[in-house]
């Protein structure tokens, strides 16, 4: 019994280490899609606006190492 409970405890905790780390990577990216979507309204083009959010998302990951 002892044993299940060990490995319930470890799937939980790994399971909370995703949910976190999904949810960082979510605030890192908003402002990258406010931006795509401000170039896309602008410009009307999807290729701009994918340009324009790759760029800020690589800028916001390396702001945050």
């Amino acid at each position: 019994m002892i044993g299940y409970d060990i490995l319930g405890l470890i799937g939980l905790i790994i399971i909370g280490l995703v949910i976190i780390f999904l949810i960082r990577l979510l605030f890192i990216l908003i402002p990258a899609a406010i931006i795509a979507i401000v170039v896309w309204l602008l410009t009307g083009n999807l290729w701009w606006a994918g340009i324009a959010f790759l760029v800020i998302a690589a800028l916001s990951i390396l702001k945050k190492l």
